[in-house]
């Protein structure tokens, strides 16, 4: 037989061979699986996993925050609007005139309202008493001014401890049963979870019943997503109430009244936002305990959303970051580093507190990377470590807009505070958020649950690529081979996981692969740039360091946007693929791996707003054009101004940016 005919003879039986491995797979991965709930099995099961894209940080107007903004879509238009169906959102007068619809509908999605004032908020919005229409607070609430909604926001914040001072209800629970409420709310959230949720065999969209654990002491961020396995809850959402602003409180109720009960109830914490928490996220552990509780209950932390990007911090001014030297650190960064960023009202920031935060100031541990790298030290001591986090993404969206990440189409996050013109003049620093992406077998509450659980996730700044990345030994044609994902699987393990010194015979190698996101036909997707691999270690001395290392693509493609109509200029690549293997691997230090994946440069959303108003950031005129757009609309002269800051001039904010995702690490202890 020639070699001719001999190739498409070993393709088909190659082919064949692997589609019989498959489909032998795909029924022993289906038998392994177990529900913890009653549903019909999912006719799509993919037995090495298949990426689901999803919003695990949503608000509606059951959030104060939400409400007061003249923001009215509830539970099920949030999960509607995530489904693909168009929601109305107040415009910048508080008018109800804005259409919102996503691009593409999500995969899952989770509704994290304000867990500490479901029960208040309802008393403010439909009180059944006088004292109750009257109460200031409320009529404040239920204002149409803008800054009498400020002012309300101000008196809900202290409430839940955000100034020096401890939690306290309203005084409108003095007339009102707010307790009532608090369940009866809470049982709106589930039950609205349940109408959603698809448990068909067709599984066409997931959700999970949740909500926001709010402390913020002294306005330093420690919010908790609380996300639940399935239908089996507490009873109520434990509060900082509850918890007197103690997260290890929070950690031992959910282990207590979830995780240890008979009831089929499992439960994560996913942080976010440790860019503003002052650096009191993650701080020290004090006991065995702690490592224990954190490790169990958040094995997840909240990379990119609206308030910012939480990776690593790099100031251009300065030319240096806070414990890096990698320059892609300026993405999305937040001036300061609390939640008085919100601070700002006609263009004018109105809080101290609210303004840049000098970059030798920053505390290191509000970064994920730092945090990461410090665990590897504190496993040391603790014999486990208690930062092994893997990432997700999510918008925080607070516009009921779930999965609403897109660049060209963002319709802001709070409700009139950033509508139209608002977003540019107020919001300027904020961005659309990004997508918590899971590797699962199915889209259903436990498959997705157990990928969280086990960390194969990753984070995107908005957009879909499609992003693998495992560690262990790999054939060098790993990335042709039509198997790559089995061989991902049999040769090591994926994003989230640890890889043992003892099952290498070498240094260790990396698999990872991605695709571009296709977009749709009206907006097509970015190209991909250069696939990164990112090494964090400790070394004897105990000191620790990382490496930033391009494994894939062309950092110098000289790819860019046209300054008149922000069309890509250059081309990238469709898909990256690469086998890499460390050549520093040093078997006494333990290390930790992921990947981010970077696309082309691209417009960021508030330039496609400002070009949209006539003002054009790129443009010598742009000032004059800024006073134009204003005058035009009858509003303040200043409003589009920001369209025209210089980044040359700026730390962190450029006209330009490079949409990415992260991977989950996979860590690699001592021997």
């Amino acid at each position: 037989m020639s070699n001719i005919t001999l190739k498409p003879y070993l393709t088909a039986v190659l082919l064949g061979l692997i589609t019989a491995t498959s489909a032998a797979a795909n029924e022993s991965a289906k038998a392994r699986f177990q529900y913890s709930e009653s549903r019909e099995p999912c006719l799509d099961f993919a037995p090495h996993k298949k990426p689901l894209f999803g919003d695990l940080h949503t608000h509606s107007s059951l959030s104060f925050d939400s409400y007061l903004s003249s923001q009215r879509n509830g539970p099920t238009e949030t999960y509607q609007y995530a489904k693909g169906y168009p929601i109305t959102l107040p415009d910048a007068d508080g008018k109800q005139t804005v259409t919102a619809q996503i691009d593409r509908p999500l995969d899952f999605a989770a509704l994290t309202d304000h867990g500490e004032f479901l029960g208040q908020v309802d008393a403010c919005k439909t009180p059944d008493s006088l004292f109750g229409r009257l109460w200031p607070m409320c009529v404040l609430s239920r204002s149409e001014n803008l800054w009498l909604q400020l002012i309300s926001a101000s008196w809900w914040t202290s409430l839940g401890g955000q100034n020096d001072s401890e939690p306290s209800l309203s005084a409108i629970c003095l007339f009102e049963d707010c307790s009532q409420r608090q369940w009866d709310v809470w049982q709106t959230v589930q039950r609205v979870a349940e109408e959603h949720y698809d448990r068909s065999e067709q599984c066409e969209f997931t959700t999970f019943v949740a909500y926001e654990y709010t402390d913020a002491s002294a306005h330093n961020n420690l919010h908790r997503n609380i996300i639940f396995r399935n239908a089996n809850v507490t009873e109520r959402p434990v509060t900082t109430y509850e918890t007197n602003q103690q997260v290890m409180s929070l950690w031992q109720q959910l282990e207590e009244e979830c995780i240890k009960g008979d009831s089929g109830c499992d439960v994560l914490a996913i942080p976010h936002n440790s860019n503003l928490a002052g650096g009191l996220m993650f701080p020290d552990p004090k006991s065995q305990e702690e490592v224990r509780l954190r490790r169990a209950i958040e094995p997840l932390v909240e990379l990119i959303q609206h308030k910012g990007a939480s990776e690593c911090r790099y100031d251009r001014l300065a030319q240096r970051g806070v414990e890096t030297i990698d320059e892609l650190c300026d993405f999305e960064q937040i001036p300061s580093d609390n939640l008085h960023m919100l601070g700002t009202v006609d263009g004018e920031m109105r809080s101290e507190r609210g303004k840049t935060v000098a970059i030798d100031e920053f505390a290191p541990r509000n970064l994920v990377r730092n945090v990461l790298k410090d665990g590897l030290v504190l496993q040391q001591q603790w014999q486990s470590n208690p930062f092994e986090l893997g990432f997700i993404g999510s918008t925080d969206t607070h516009n009921a807009t779930a999965g609403g990440a897109q660049e060209y189409d963002y319709v802001g996050h709070l409700g009139r505070r950033d509508a139209d013109y608002r977003n540019v003049q107020d919001h300027l620093v904020s961005n659309p958020g990004g997508h918590a992406v899971v590797w699962a077998h199915e889209n259903s509450r436990d498959a997705i649950f157990d990928a969280m659980r086990n960390r194969e996730t990753y984070a995107t700044s908005g957009t879909r690529p499609i992003v693998r990345f495992f560690g262990g030994a790999f054939p060098e044609d790993a990335c042709s081979r039509p198997d790559r994902d089995a061989l991902g699987y049999s040769g090591g393990v994926p994003m989230g996981g640890t890889l043992l010194p003892k099952n290498l015979t070498t240094a260790p190698e990396f698999l990872v692969y991605a695709q571009k996101d296709p977009g749709i036909a009206s907006h097509p997707g970015m190209d991909l740039q250069r696939i990164q691999i990112i090494k964090g270690w400790v070394d004897a001395d105990g000191n620790t360091a990382e490496q930033v290392i391009d494994v894939a693509g062309n950092p110098n493609n000289q790819a860019t946007v046209d300054r008149n109509s922000c069309a890509p200029i250059g081309v990238g690549y469709s898909e990256l693929c690469t086998v890499w293997t460390d050549p520093n691997y040093d078997p006494s230090e333990s290390a930790f791996y992921y990947a981010r994946v970077v696309e082309n440069p691209s417009c960021r959303w508030s330039t496609l707003q400002c070009m949209a108003a006539g003002v054009n950031p790129f443009d010598e005129q742009c000032a004059a054009q800024a006073t134009a757009a204003s005058t035009a609309r009858g509003i303040s002269e200043t409003a589009y101004s920001a369209c025209c800051k210089d980044p040359s001039e700026e730390a962190f904010y450029s006209p330009i940016i490079q949409e990415r995702a992260w991977t989950s690490p996979i860590w690699v202890p001592t021997l």
